[in-house]
C-alpha cells in the first residue's frame, strides 16, 4: 500500500489524499510536520531533503511536489480522464496545475499566513495580496466561463484538484471576495467527487 507523509491541515497533503480518494487507491498516512514527527528527522531528509511534506513512498518509488504526485497517481492508474494522453490535453492540465503551484500560491501565500496562521504581517503587504489573489480568482472565473465546466475543459482532471482546494481556501479566507459566479458554481460541482468531504470542505482552509 503506497504511504503518504505528512499532516492533513496541510493542503498539499490534501491534494495527495484527495487525488487517491477519486482513484480509489487505497493509502496509509502518516503524520509528519508541524505538531508532528519532524521532517528535519534523517529518516524523512533521506526521502526528501526539502524537509517539506507530502512525500509518497510506493514500493521502490519515493516522490515529493505535490502536484508530481498527483499527476503520478493519475498516470499509475492509468486515468486518461484525469491526466489525458493526448499531448495538447495533458499539457493544457499541467499548465493550470503549473499556475497554480506558481502564479496563484505566490499571490495568496502573505494574506494566507497572516489571516490563518498568524504570522506578523504589515497590513499593506496582506492588502497587495489580497488583491492579487482576487485578481488570479478572477482570471480562473474567466477560464471557467470559457470552458463551461472545469478548468483545463469539460472534464473534471487533476487539475481541477489542485485548484479546487485552492478555491476553497480562498472562500475560507476572511478577505474581500470578488464576486466571482463561475468559481461559485465550480465549487458547487467538485462537491460530486469522492472525497470532497473528507479533503477539501472539511473545516480546513
Amino acid at each position: 500500500m503506497p504511504r503518504v507523509l505528512g499532516r492533513l491541515s496541510s493542503i498539499n497533503v490534501r491534494k495527495v489524499m484527495w487525488t487517491a480518494a477519486i482513484l480509489g487507491i487505497p493509502v496509509q498516512r502518516e503524520d509528519w510536520g508541524a505538531g508532528y514527527r519532524s521532517t528535519r528527522e534523517p529518516d524523512f531528509l533521506r526521502l526528501n531533503p526539502n524537509a517539506l511534506v507530502p512525500v509518497l513512498v510506493d514500493d521502490q518509488t519515493v516522490l515529493w511536489e505535490s502536484n508530481t504526485i498527483c499527476r503520478y497517481l493519475a498516470a499509475r492508474q492509468a486515468d486518461t480522464q484525469l491526466l489525458p494522453s493526448a499531448p495538447r490535453d495533458r499539457a493544457l492540465v499541467e499548465q493550470w496545475m503549473d499556475w497554480q503551484a506558481t502564479e496563484l500560491n505566490d499571490a495568496w501565500r502573505p494574506a494566507f499566513l497572516a489571516l490563518h496562521r498568524g504570522v506578523p504581517t504589515p497590513a499593506e503587504v496582506v492588502r497587495e495580496s489580497e488583491s492579487r489573489w482576487n485578481q488570479k480568482m478572477r482570471m480562473l472565473d474567466e477560464q471557467l466561463a470559457r470552458t463551461g465546466g472545469h478548468v483545463a475543459g469539460e472534464q473534471f482532471t487533476v487539475a481541477d484538484v489542485v485548484i479546487g482546494l485552492s478555491c476553497h481556501r480562498w472562500k475560507a479566507t476572511p478577505i474581500d471576495h470578488l464576486d466571482l459566479p463561475e468559481v461559485a458554481a465550480y465549487l458547487l460541482r467538485l462537491k460530486a467527487q469522492p472525497g470532497y468531504a473528507e479533503f477539501v470542505d472539511n473545516g480546513m482552509p
